[in-house]
């Protein structure tokens, strides 16, 4: 059994879909029991072929045993579906059925209804009422309504209603993926930062989430006591001292390790970055060593390391064990991501959880560090900022914790993109090993030493930067920033880059101006970010992440998604349609917390 098999030895949560009809006999149901059920499986169909599992296995649905015409056939297929590990439901119909006797009524589970577009049956019908049913009875639900006009024996699925299934689903199964699962806090408060006092009720109430605590003398204990496989350690050490190469020391010469001690350094980093993975995951491998109980691990679908200051004062840093773990890859070969938050900050961990589930790519940690205006640009280097650019640029950079995904090293179609681990090829991980170099610690900063990942992300990509925030009274509330990453000239890049860390990796972002609230420029966007830290995902997903928002109850206080892209249950429309975002704050508060 590989890690990787061990990890996720227990099911994933699948798609129910619940074919509802019209329950009269003699005649109607009849006529309509395989137009209705084909809807079914062609909504199964579509998921399963367009939507993946983190393990990169396809999304697997299950179709109510038959056609759901009234409360007892209810009944039967919320019995399947809870036997059968469902986690989100999507109920079809081309036709009327009883609103409240076929409705889904499980409170906690994301659902959606798709009511065909068709004159000949008034699916439309159905669909208001039993969304009115939903909002009255507090279970919200998404609507999915085709804009044309589909004829009674076309099985085919329409590209707007293709999407918001598609949307609905991603974002469901997210919600779905988190439940039950753990946040690991290794260490507690970094310097201070806010998001690294973990919230439980957060969560609890909100993600369906518990909370693990282990103190860092933990990996302390595990190094001195040899609780890691050894096997696999010299693996590991052998990988990456052919893999990983050591950059220039910019420590004065006075306070710079000798090569005795840097390779301790790199010994110890090692053997972090596999006790901090059997930390979250487990590992069967230390039960065969006579450690069952270290074995089991917490469970931990992500994590955050504290490091500083306790740890890093009189031990290597972190960010070698979080690049690592952050990144598609290591000395086993390719695999999903282990989410590690740098400085314990739960807060943007969870923000990290939320691309990653949405995406099964890589996420960048960062700070969101320096807001370059094109005036002073021009002022330090004499260059004049253009394209994406042109409005000035978010220099997001912090210590060496981001995925190595992150250097923009794979690529489709000939442009630099972040893959799921399964489309990854051998050439392109090591393209982002060979684009990263591993620079000695600054000991100002980490007086234990270690070493930083350095690189640059290539510019040219669509990415989302995110950051969950808690604000006393309110909650969470959930920022979005679209955007692209940017090239410099070589000359631009490094004489900014020199002004802070140069041993750190950095990304160059333009988000998207719209004109409006936070997007009116880009200091703004700077402005307004609700802490120092930022998650940042490949691709537009802020349509993604909004749809998660609305199924957690978290409202969104700032993004640049286009209005028509926006997918929200229905009862968000009964908290005012001329202004979205301030019916979201309302909606989001009535309704509270999904686990509430």
């Amino acid at each position: 059994m590989t890690h990787q098999d061990y990890r996720y030895n227990q099911a994933f949560p699948k798609i129910g879909i619940r074919p509802t009809i019209d329950g009269r006999r003699k005649g109607v149901r009849e006529s309509l029991e395989e137009q209705t059920m084909r809807m079914a499986t062609s909504v199964a169909e579509l998921i399963s072929a367009e939507l993946f599992y983190p393990d990169g296995s396809p999304v697997q649905c299950v179709v109510a045993d038959s056609c759901i015409g009234g409360v007892a056939e209810a009944a039967q297929a919320a019995a399947l579906f809870s036997r059968s590990n469902v986690g989100v439901t999507i109920t079809v119909t081309p036709c009327w059925c009883y609103g409240t006797e076929t409705m889904d009524m499980s409170p906690s589970i994301p659902t959606a209804i798709w009511g065909f577009n068709g004159t000949e049956r008034p699916g439309a019908v159905y669909l208001a009422a039993v969304l009115s049913a939903h909002a009255q009875k507090g279970i919200p639900a998404f609507g999915i309504y085709g804009e044309d006009v589909q004829d009674g024996g076309d099985s085919t699925i329409p590209d707007d209603v293709r999407e918001k299934l598609l949307r609905f689903s991603r974002a469901g199964l997210a919600a779905a993926m988190m439940k039950g699962q753990a946040y690991l806090s290794i260490g507690s408060v970094s310097m201070g930062i806010a998001g690294s006092i973990v919230n439980d009720s957060f969560f609890q109430e909100y993600l369906g989430m518990r909370n693990e605590y282990v103190d860092m003398s933990e990996l302390t204990r595990r190094i001195e006591e040899e609780i890691y496989d050894p096997e696999e350690y010299k693996l590991a050490l052998a990988w990456v001292k052919e893999n990983c190469s050591e950059g220039p020391d910019n420590n004065p010469e006075q306070l710079q390790s000798d090569r005795e001690r840097k390779d301790v350094e790199w010994e110890t980093v090692v053997k972090m970055t596999q006790i901090v993975r059997d930390l979250m995951a487990g590992n069967p491998k230390l039960a065969e060593l006579g450690f069952e109980e270290e074995a089991m691990g917490h469970h931990a679908i992500v994590s955050g390391f504290q490091g500083q200051r306790q740890w890093t004062d009189h031990a290597p840093n972190g960010d070698f064990l979080e690049s690592l773990l952050n990144s598609s890859f290591d000395w086993n070969g390719k695999r999903a991501p282990y989410l590690v938050a740098t400085e314990n900050d739960s807060l943007n961990g969870v923000s990290m959880l939320f691309g990653s589930l949405l995406t099964h790519t890589a996420q960048i940690f960062a700070d969101v560090r320096t807001y370059w205006s094109p005036e002073s640009v021009k002022r330090v280097t004499g260059h004049q900022l253009e394209g994406p650019a042109a409005a000035g640029i978010l220099h997001l950079i912090n210590s060496g914790s981001a995925a190595l995904d992150g250097t923009g090293e794979q690529s489709r179609d000939g442009k630099p993109v972040l893959k799921p681990f399964w489309e990854i090829t051998d050439e392109e991980v090591q393209h982002c090993l060979k684009a990263t170099s591993w620079r000695p610690a600054s000991v100002e900063y980490f007086r234990g030493g270690g070493y930083s990942a350095d690189f640059l992300t290539k510019g040219g990509m669509p990415v989302t930067m995110t950051r969950l925030n808690l604000v006393k009274g309110l909650g969470p509330v959930l920022q979005l920033a679209q955007g692209y990453t940017v090239d410099l000239p070589e000359h631009v890049h490094d004489t900014l880059d020199q002004r802070t860390d140069p041993t750190w990796p950095s990304t160059w972002f333009a988000p998207i101006l719209t004109g409006s609230g936070a997007f009116t420029s880009v200091y703004e966007v700077m402005n307004q970010w609700g802490a120092n830290h930022g998650s940042i995902s490949y691709g537009h997903i802020g349509a993604d992440l909004i749809t998660l928002a609305s199924i957690l109850r978290i409202p969104v206080n700032m993004h640049n998604v286009p209005e028509a892209d926006i997918f929200r249950p229905r009862a968000w429309g009964m908290f005012g349609t001329s202004e979205p975002e301030s019916a979201d704050y309302r909606a989001c508060h009535v309704f509270g917390p999904l686990y509430r």
